[in-house]
């Protein structure tokens, strides 16, 4: 997968059309991709590619993120590819930390890289696959503030525990669920200055299993 810069030089080759004569610079990248130029630079330095933009970046201009993640050349933007497409809930906010959901669903398709599919399970899993957005830090280092995660709603089992899209009265959650021996459940969180709650089985709804986000979830 091409780092960050890698795709930031893809976006300026992309864009520089319509900024001639000028150059492109990297403040132009991050208002396109609408990030402040502080979180731009944040994430240049520890190489986190903001998928969330860049998916709208793409979906804006008619672009594969299969050609902008792989590195194929700006020239061959405009041809065909494969098509993998699963539900995206663009406004729900799956929270690692205080709880969040919405009313209101709003639904995008959204494509997903030919080479990605395998961590998803494979071709005939993904009409099981939904994305939604993470909120919060309980779930770092594992998972950071608007990362994408894809989840599994067959896969609602907690007795081999695991990361789980999780229901409860306090809103919707990711955390790591584990089953205990009294029967009741841990719900934890991987930043250890988030205590584990200890729930009854009948205050939670499993949404899914969290399989992963734009890479492996351990």
């Amino acid at each position: 997968m091409n780092s960050f810069t890698d795709i930031v030089e893809e976006i300026k080759s992309i864009v520089s059309p319509e900024f001639a004569p000028k150059k492109v610079f990297d403040k132009d990248v991050a208002e396109l991709l609408g990030i402040s130029q502080m979180n731009f630079a944040t994430m240049k330095k520890r190489n986190k590619i903001p998928f969330a933009e860049l998916l709208d970046f793409c979906a804006k201009r008619s672009i594969s993120i299969n050609w902008m993640l792989y590195g194929q050349s700006p020239e061959s933007l405009v041809e065909a590819t494969n098509n993998y497409m699963i539900k995206y809930f663009t406004d729900i906010n799956a929270s690692a930390g205080g709880g969040a959901d919405s009313d209101f669903e709003e639904i995008k398709e959204l494509e997903i890289p030919e080479q990605f599919v395998f961590m998803l399970g494979g071709e005939r899993e993904l009409k099981n696959i939904e994305a939604i957005n993470v909120s919060g830090d309980s779930m770092e280092p594992t998972f950071s503030y608007n990362d994408i995660v894809f989840i599994n709603r067959e896969k609602t089992d907690l007795n081999r525990g695991g990361i789980f899209t999780i229901r409860t009265e306090a809103g919707l959650f990711i955390k790591r669920v584990q089953r205990r021996m009294d029967g009741m459940i841990d719900v934890i969180s991987d930043n250890s200055v988030y205590p584990t709650q200890v729930l009854d089985p009948n205050e939670i709804e499993v949404i899914g299993r969290v399989i992963s986000r734009f890479g492996d979830v351990d």
